[in-house]
């Protein structure tokens, strides 16, 4: 590590580049959706209606079409993703009947972000006829029934800040990649380099020689992480609210199971290039199966069942529930138990694999 100076530079870097950036780009609340709209009433009940639409710090007004068709064209271009279709008679319904049709359009391309934007607009538009019943004195007249004030309490993230939900994982992600894809070419440039021949006559046994190998990524990986958790504290005060021992402790194990497959797929590989993208294989199944970015109990049931041999899932669990519930080592039995069985089949396999002659 000390004879490349890239690497060193490489454990400082990737984790600041990586909490600074991707906490803010990785991130699935939807805000600044363009917003067009068609007013066949042009009321002034119509223009409040947009103008509080606007005013949400979720859309930005991008289009005023006076027909359908030209809405349309926008949707079809892109250059809008929401329309607010208000009718003709829009104040006229509301005075003489007490209600009014608005059709709101999404283009759907994107299915998140079309349900999200439209159960923006829609709330926007209960919370205006909220404000017309008010002004006009209907809830007055319905004092009589019963009536319940909802104060939703947010337990443990309570601004709903999504960087406070991605940056214990990143973390995670973090040493997945370094105690990784490093111990991955670390056999395999060895047997290019032909250093391999000469360790393999070498008194040295099975046992100490994959040893050797694991301890440095062991230590990079807890300087890695003690540097992150710094940075998040510095950027984001983001602190563990439950004992840093117990992150510590999980966090062994799991550099263990991460840079015992690397040395795995090392010993099974006769080139650099073969072995980077079998460790690239598993890091992309790893992440996309851990609940980094989507829960696991979105996915489909055979999907969450194949999760359980996802050694990231459980300490993605681990991390976020230290970081954001407090949680100790008694919650974490199951986790631990999962996690130190993949550290010794991940090192047993590592020692099997690696083929000595004398």
């Amino acid at each position: 590590m000390f004879r490349n100076p890239f690497l060193p530079k490489l454990f400082v870097m990737l984790p600041t580049v990586m909490l600074l950036i991707m906490p803010w780009a990785a991130n699935q609340e939807v805000k600044g959706l363009k917003l067009g709209v068609i007013d066949s009433d042009h009321s002034t009940t119509s223009e409040r209606l947009i103008y509080k639409a606007a005013a949400s710090k979720y859309f930005t007004l991008k289009d005023y079409s006076a027909t359908y068709n030209d809405a349309m064209k926008g949707i079809n271009s892109g250059n809008v993703d929401i329309i607010l279709n208000i009718p003709q008679d829009f104040e006229k319904s509301l005075v003489t009947q007490g209600t009014a049709p608005v059709m709101i359009l999404a283009n759907a391309v994107d299915g998140q972000k079309s349900g999200l934007g439209s159960s923006y607009v829609a709330g926007i538009v209960q919370d205006y006829a909220a404000d017309l019943r008010e002004e006009n004195g209907a809830n007055n007249a319905a004092k009589h029934y019963a009536s319940f004030n909802v104060a939703p309490r947010y337990k443990y993230n309570p601004h709903l800040d999504y960087k406070v939900f991605m940056v214990p994982a990143l973390m995670v992600m973090m040493l997945t990649m370094l105690s990784g894809f490093l111990p991955a070419l670390n056999i395999v440039g060895e047997k290019e380099k032909g250093t391999m021949e000469a360790m393999n006559v070498s008194p040295v046994g099975k046992v100490e020689f994959i040893l050797s190998k694991l301890i440095p990524y062991w230590i990079v990986g807890f300087f890695v992480l003690t540097y992150s958790m710094i940075l998040a504290w510095l950027v984001y005060g983001l602190v563990p609210l439950g004992s840093v021992a117990t992150i510590f402790l999980f966090t062994s194990l799991y550099i263990i199971v991460v840079s015992g497959l690397g040395l795995i797929i090392s010993n099974r590989s006769d080139t650099m290039q073969q072995a980077l993208f079998l460790m690239f294989f598993f890091l992309m199944v790893f992440i996309l199966m851990s609940g980094l970015f989507t829960p696991v109990a979105s996915m489909p049931e055979w999907a969450q069942i194949l999760t359980y041999a996802n050694p990231l899932r459980w300490f993605i669990e681990v991390m976020r529930m230290v970081y954001l519930k407090g949680s100790g080592i008694i919650n974490f039995s199951t986790h631990l138990i999962v996690l130190t069985a993949f550290a010794l089949v991940m090192w047993g396999v590592a020692i099997v694999t690696y083929k000595k002659s004398s």
